[in-house]
Parts: structure tokens; C-alpha cells; sequence
């Protein structure tokens, strides 16, 4: 997974119900979904974000409800990765689920992260997760090359593009061969 796009900021404690308002709830549509996303932070976002876009925001990034809508209206329009000092628990497992990288920095890291993207030239992040870097691009942070962790599992999933199901789909065979044996010894179960 290598991502470069144009930076979007927000700040702290961007809840789950500014990046998809509870209001717009009643779908599952994903396209409908991302029509209104960030709509309340900020109502430029949904006209202007493209495929590859980065967000940086301040602390506790996806705090309120556990709703799983937040990173599917993000991830619909090709946010892949958000960098943050930190995230809310339930927000920040769902990314890794919904194909989205966040990025837990140091509170400095982002301070001069936002610096960068004040300036009058836009900023662009590259974002490389095999090698664990991101490189400010633009907006005179050329050059500085800042490290991240991420869980190795879960840094495996995001590079080969595997969610819940294709994690299982990988056991097919065996699955298969679990049933085939079950059925023979208790095939009242399937009658």
C-alpha cells in the first residue's frame, strides 16, 4: 500500500457523527454515504476530496458512537490513511477493517505536520506502509522522511488487501475438508 495525496485538517476529537452525521443513517449506500461525509467540519470536503487523500487531525480522532459507517464514508472516497495522535479504540480497529491505515504520531509530529500544511503551497503526504514512512511533499517539507509503526498483522492484511472474509477464504481447503469430515460423522446434522 503506497498512498500520496493532498492533506485534509481537522482537529481534536472529531467524533464519529461529524465524519457521517447520524442523520444520514438510514442508508447503507456507500456513494450516498460519502456524499455527506465531514459535511459538518467541513462542507468543501465531499466537493473536493480525491482517491488518495490523507487526512491529519488531532487527538482522539473517531471518538463518539461505534458506528462502523464513519470509515466506510470515508474509505468511499479513497481516504486510505489518517494520521492522528491518537484514535478512539472502536474507530481505529474499524479503519484497519474498512481497508483504512491510521497512523498514530507523536503530538509533535502532527504540531509541525499542520505547520506544513498552513503554507500557501498545498501539502502532499506520501505514505509507504511496507516500509513503515510517510514524506511530507510540498509546501517546503521535501526531504524529511518521518517513521511510523504499525501491528505486523495487521500491516499484512492492508498490503495484500485482506479484510475478516479473505483472512477466512485463505482456510477454504480446510473449511471444506472440516465439513466433508463432519458430515460423515454426524450426518444427522445435515439431513
Amino acid at each position: 500500500m503506497k498512498v500520496k495525496g493532498k492533506v485534509w485538517k481537522f482537529g481534536d476529537d472529531v467524533d464519529t457523527d461529524a465524519i457521517i452525521p447520524a442523520r444520514y443513517l438510514n442508508t447503507s449506500d456507500p456513494q450516498e454515504l460519502a456524499q455527506h461525509c465531514m459535511e459538518d467540519a467541513d462542507a468543501s470536503f465531499a466537493g473536493q476530496v480525491q482517491p488518495g487523500d490523507i487526512i491529519i487531525a488531532g487527538k482522539n480522532f473517531g471518538c463518539g458512537s461505534s458506528r462502523e459507517h464513519a470509515p466506510w464514508a470515508l474509505a468511499d472516497f479513497g481516504i486510505r490513511v489518517i494520521l492522528a495522535p491518537s484514535f478512539a479504540d472502536i474507530f481505529f480497529n474499524n479503519c484497519f477493517k474498512n481497508g483504512i491505515l491510521p497512523v498514530m504520531l507523536e503530538s509533535g509530529v502532527v504540531d509541525r505536520l499542520f505547520g506544513l500544511a498552513r503554507g500557501a503551497e498545498a501539502l502532499r503526504i506520501a505514505v509507504d506502509l511496507p516500509v513503515q514512512t510517510l514524506t511530507p511533499v510540498g509546501a517546503g517539507g521535501e526531504g524529511e522522511t518521518i517513521p511510523f509503526t504499525v501491528d505486523a498483522f495487521r500491516k499484512q492484511c492492508l498490503v495484500e488487501g485482506l479484510d475478516d472474509i479473505g483472512l477466512t477464504l485463505q482456510h477454504l481447503d480446510a473449511i471444506r475438508a472440516y465439513e466433508e469430515r463432519r458430515r460423515v460423522e454426524v450426518p444427522w446434522l445435515f439431513a
